[in-house]
């Protein structure tokens, strides 16, 4: 299935600016089918003169009048006709008799979807006349809000220019007030009253200034004038952001919207929804995470002083064989500790490899004994990784370069190292390729008593489940080590 804007590009009317206007009424519709008890579907003309229903939404409030999948089917002659009409008149068309097909009872309202005073689609909205309602003050509310906001979109007011947050927006359950041209609450709904007074405000608060009740029951003075101000510009005709009071024993997500259709008395619609536990559970997280990475942090600086330590050791140290190793074991430490200081500025226990391997890549040439006569350099992306797999690659990868500055290059010959990072498949396929003097005869890493061989094999195939080879590049000189790690051990690209 393509995507939605693809589906409105297909349209006779598809500039960006029309397809963003159609996008910001599907991200937001879900308020008007809740409010109008009805099934929503948005259609677009074809160059053919048939229309192509582009996206659907049910009810969270009602049953559904279509239960099948609207999308993708084209609607011609008589059944496109109200569209038709609607389109080109540019205004709301009821058809008179219900649809039995299928079973349902429905009546259909076309609407015309307006933006910058020209007709872009339409839309439909399918109302279930099975469903017997009793004509309740909060029934009638919904469908009185519901007609203003579809006037809105006929005159192109509705929706806003900037997308809202659909997952953390309140709907229409979990609690809805409508103002008047004042500010002043004419309808709050019991699950609206119910926030209102788990954020400490006692009594009805219809026929009530909102703005000035939400700025009281605000804990924080800048943050619940901050509300009352929002809740005033939705009534002056604005779209402000959707904004948390936070009480002493309470959190409430405010949105407000304005209502303004033509030809009727403006006011506001305010949605409210209580968050404490979802405000309470972000709190626990980011705590949480500013503690990971300072432990990050400090394992990084521990590292780093562990490393300090082993380099001023192996200054005192006469005996070359125990400074090499000594030197070697600095290398080691030090890759480990970038890891950590990568994952320490990180919001996720995820490192970027790349970004680490070329913080190592200089190390080396000052690390090594051999000198910076040997050039390396990236080719390819690792891409990020999990901390857990990514300590273990770089590692294995700085054990590899090192050997081949080390070896690969007798009497500090120059010579180039070549890092590279590919994917075959699902495998991450690592190669270190140096143009040096080549495997001695008859080498096999397997059997190879070299202690960094030793770790490297240790690395690639206990802890990241993968594989190691070592060869001559065909028809080239050198030699090249190839780590192929599968997807198993690479949990994210």
């Amino acid at each position: 299935m393509s995507s939605l804007s693809e589906r409105l590009t297909r349209g006779s009317a598809s500039s960006p600016a029309q397809i963003d206007h159609s996008r910001r009424l599907v991200a937001d519709w879900q308020l008007l089918a809740d409010l109008a008890f009805a099934d929503l579907t948005l259609w677009v003309p074809l160059p053919t003169g048939d229309w192509w229903c582009v996206a659907q939404v049910r009810p969270l409030t009602a049953p559904t009048s279509r239960p099948e999948d609207l999308v993708g089917i084209e609607a011609a002659g008589a059944a496109g006709e109200p569209f038709q009409v609607a389109y080109r008149e540019g205004r709301p068309v009821t058809e008179g008799e219900p649809d039995w097909s299928g079973g349902i009872p429905r009546r259909r309202e076309v609407i015309p979807v307006r933006h910058d005073g020209v007709v872009v689609a339409v839309l439909a909205k399918d109302t279930n006349l099975a469903v017997t309602r009793s004509p309740s003050t909060l029934e009638l509310t919904y469908l009185d809000i519901a007609a203003d906001l579809c006037l809105m979109v006929s005159a192109g007011t509705f929706p806003p220019e900037k997308v809202q947050d659909a997952e953390m927006s309140p709907r229409v359950g979990d609690g809805l007030l409508r103002l008047d041209g004042q500010g002043r609450a004419v309808y709050a709904s019991p699950n609206a009253l119910s926030a209102y007074r788990r954020v400490g405000v006692a009594g009805d608060v219809v026929g009530r200034d909102l703005g000035e009740v939400t700025r009281a029951a605000a804990t924080d003075r800048v943050a619940g004038e901050a509300v009352a101000a929002g809740i005033a510009a939705a009534v002056a005709g604005r779209f402000p952001d959707p904004m948390d009071v936070e009480a002493s024993s309470a959190t409430m997500l405010v949105r407000a919207l304005p209502l303004r259709p033509p030809g009727a008395e403006a006011g506001a619609l305010v949605l409210v929804r209580d968050v404490t536990d979802v405000r309470r559970r972000d709190r626990a997280l980011l705590t949480k995470d500013a503690t990971i990475r300072e432990i990050h942090h400090r394992v990084k600086n521990n590292l780093q002083t562990v490393a300090a330590l082993l380099r001023l050791q192996a200054r005192r140290m006469s005996e070359p064989a125990a400074r090499a190793a000594l030197e070697e074991s600095v290398r080691r430490v030090a890759s480990i500790a970038v890891v950590h200081e990568t994952l320490a500025g990180s919001r996720e226990d995820v490192v970027d490899v790349d970004q680490v391997i070329d913080q190592v890549l200089p190390m080396l040439g000052d690390l090594t004994s051999v000198g910076p006569a040997a050039r390396t350099r990236r080719t390819g992306s690792f891409g990020e990784l999990p901390a857990a797999a990514a300590t273990p690659l770089v590692l294995a990868v700085t054990e590899l370069l090192h050997n081949a500055a080390e070896h690969a290059f007798p009497e500090g010959e120059p010579g180039v190292i070549e890092l590279l990072a590919d994917r075959a498949g699902d495998d991450l396929v690592v190669r270190v390729r140096d143009d040096g003097c080549g495997l001695p005869e008859g080498f096999d890493p397997v059997a190879a008593e070299g202690l960094g061989l030793q770790i490297v094999r240790t690395l690639v195939v206990s802890e990241l489940g993968g594989s190691l080879a070592m060869r001559v590049p065909p028809g080239e000189r050198g030699t090249e080590a190839v780590l192929t790690l599968p997807r198993a051990g690479l949990p994210r690209r």
